[in-house]
């Protein structure tokens, strides 16, 4: 190893402990384990551009094991991307450029939002993807295109190894056979808690031996030749590699190889130590010029030839009249996605009657031919819940540009993996059962962090899937959903509100849900696709005097409304108010919840699933109805009688609390 890569090594590293001192908090051990594997990489392969971080063919890197968040904005500011030094000093602190964990859009040179363990390997692998994909794509319309061509990087831990979402992407890695994807695992055999003995005892060859990986073993992974070397190798297989780096946490501390300098900055003592063993003045944040021009100078020039032939391309495609090519580059650039989508294109006959997850998939199926940016898939379900892309195949490793995607059973690596491939700026979605919805959560809240164009389409979405009894029968879910932060959830309830929720998801960046049920209901007249972007709006209004307002969702909606018309029939006036988006409705001016909610007037809410968020608009308690147990096996019509949602119990109690509270007689 030359001397002054050895020293910039260890500039990475005292920056990164600076930082934590400073802060107070941190994870040291990472920094002076891992920081050879970091500056291998970033000196001797990643295709970057410093000063251009979103360069659209950059080599992308996801830091999977977020903890070691120091050591990435330490390398990347010796890498020469625009990191003041001063934002070093602010690590940790609120609004500063150098949070405790790497997060998407604040940092330049940070890719993914990583921390959650596990969840930067499954963002990984859909980079690869995506990458795969769009390379095809550009190599259809121009052949021998290197318009998109890069590797996707991810450095782990034990931790992210032990997280059985890895598992599941990694396996799904190797099924597509994703030959550009390069896991670095720096195996250090320490976890917070201890060393790895009570915990994760397994050979981690034969694990990716059996998953059919090329694995590289640097044997002393503190050596940044061996690890450059072992890189090399990777980028030449034709399967995806792992490369174990076998290293020491926390080495050269007094505290090395001990789960103590995992998770707390080093004493003041330890770090004057390791400076002073290092040659290194002990003045915090004192950077040697010599060693950021050294590996400044030595990143440019190394990427510089192949961002010139690059431009060349660029140039050449900008310049002709290549309409597939300018859209890409305006999707990957501008982060543009358009597709013309209108409803008032469909013509849909007053008699229509049909499952509900039958009406997406005409939907989904009339948006896929218009645009190559919108794919997806499912977790096994594709034929259950109906998100097949009729006129595409399946993707694969020999068809790269299929847009079916079968992620297999892996609810869980499934989304983390939509993350990634939505961080290409594809638009891309994934289907499984509301009820198994709890298995993508980590990665819906990754999705909501990053605020990622992921669709998330649910269906079996209440009760009403009886036979398949209380473990297929979602409850909580859908106020689960409801309340992620930056994140909106549209539950239709025919026809047309599933077009108005599919021309909110296209028209805005934004991750979503979409519950759609498995009942079959008929298009009602009054509902409105152009409303839904409002949340909720009337589609049943009282004809003379407003005694009571019913607020519903989904499949619900259609009971509401033939309750209302029984009710009207006994002299008691309602309203019928259709809530496609809860979220979308608290967005609104307050003076539209007024209109269509007046304080005053009796308000009930009826919907399949738990209670918890509908004390906001209900007048009552006991004006819910919902259910806030857990479902059971049997007939649909037995199972929702047992549980008191039926049409008549509803019906009878509604009729009974306006008589009783509101002194509206019954005729």
């Amino acid at each position: 190893m030359a001397k002054i890569d050895n020293e910039a090594i260890n500039s990475i590293k005292v920056l990164a402990l600076d930082m934590i001192d400073k802060a107070g908090s941190g994870h040291p051990g990472i920094v002076l384990g891992a920081a050879p594997i970091i500056y291998a990489l970033y000196k001797d392969h990643l295709k970057v551009i410093p000063s251009k971080p979103d360069w659209i063919n950059r080599d992308h890197f996801v830091m999977s094991a977020g903890h070691g968040s120091a050591l990435l904005y330490s390398m990347l500011y010796h890498a020469g991307f625009d990191i003041d030094l001063e934002e070093l000093k602010h690590f940790r602190e609120l609004n500063s450029l150098t949070p405790g964990h790497p997060e998407y859009r604040v940092t330049p040179g940070v890719d993914a939002s990583t921390g959650p363990l596990g969840q930067g390997i499954g963002i990984a692998v859909g980079m690869a993807m995506a990458e795969r994909y769009l390379n095809a794509i550009a190599n259809i319309e121009k052949k021998n295109s290197g318009i998109i061509d890069y590797y996707t990087y991810c450095l782990c831990g034990d931790g992210d190894l032990m997280e059985g979402v890895s598992y599941e992407a990694l396996s799904f890695a190797s099924t597509q056979n994703l030959n550009k994807l390069i896991i670095l695992y720096d195996c250090n055999k320490v976890s917070l808690d201890s060393d790895t003995t009570n915990t994760f005892t397994e050979d981690i060859e034969i694990r990716f031996e059996a998953l059919d990986f090329n694995i590289l073993n640097v044997k002393n992974g503190n050596d940044y030749t061996e690890v450059s070397k072992a890189i090399k190798q990777a980028k030449k297989s034709d399967r995806p590699t792992i490369i174990i780096c076998n290293t020491t946490i926390g080495k050269d501390s007094m505290l090395e190889g001990t789960n103590k300098v995992h998770g707390k900055p080093l004493s003041k003592e330890d770090l004057s130590n390791i400076k002073e063993k290092y040659k290194i003045t002990t003045e915090a944040f004192n950077i040697d010029s010599k060693i950021l021009t050294h590996v400044q100078a030595y990143i440019n020039n190394r990427v510089g030839e192949n961002f010139k032939k690059w431009e060349e391309e660029y140039r050449e495609i900008k310049e002709s009249d290549n309409i597939g090519l300018h859209s890409m580059l305006n999707l990957l650039e501008r982060n543009t996605f358009v597709i013309d989508f209108d409803d008032t294109k469909f013509k849909i006959s007053d008699e229509y009657s049909e499952e509900l997850r039958e009406s997406n998939h005409k939907i989904m199926n009339f948006i896929s031919p218009k645009n190559p940016f919108f794919l997806g898939g499912s977790a096994d379900l594709s034929s259950s819940c109906k998100t097949n892309l009729d006129k595409s195949s399946i993707q694969s490793e020999d068809n790269p540009v299929g847009k079916n995607i079968y992620f297999g059973v892996r609810e869980h690596a499934m989304g983390a993996i939509l993350n990634g491939m939505a961080l290409s700026n594809l638009k891309v979605f994934g289907s499984t059962f509301l009820a198994f919805s709890d298995y993508q959560k980590p990665a819906i809240r990754m999705s909501a962090l990053m605020n990622l164009p992921v669709t998330y389409i649910y269906t079996h979405d209440s009760v009403y899937v009886g036979p398949d009894g209380p473990t297929h029968e979602p409850v909580e879910q859908l106020t689960m959903l409801r309340t992620i932060p930056n994140f909106i959830t549209f539950r239709p309830a025919d026809i047309n509100e599933i077009m108005g929720s599919w021309e909110y998801i296209l028209k805005n960046n934004c991750p979503t849900a979409l519950v759609i049920s498995k009942e079959k209901r008929s298009k009602n007249k009054n509902t409105n696709a152009k409303f839904v972007k409002y949340g909720a709006y009337m589609i049943r209004k009282e004809k003379y005097h407003l005694d009571g307002i019913i607020i519903a969702t989904g499949s619900e909606v259609e009971m509401a409304m033939n309750i209302s018309k029984e009710l009207f029939t006994m002299g008691i006036d309602t309203r019928v108010v259709s809530m496609p988006s809860v979220e979308l409705f608290l967005k609104q001016n307050p003076k539209y919840e007024e209109q269509l909610l007046p304080k005053d007037i009796p308000t009930f809410v009826i919907e399949a699933g738990s209670s918890l968020i509908w004390n906001r608009f209900a007048t009552k308690p006991e004006y819910i109805f919902g259910v806030n147990r857990f479902g059971m096996s049997g007939k649909t019509g037995e199972v929702i009688r047992y549980l008191k949602i039926d049409k008549n119990s509803i019906l009878e109690k509604i009729a009974n609390y306006l008589a009783k509270d509101v002194n509206i007689d019954i005729i």
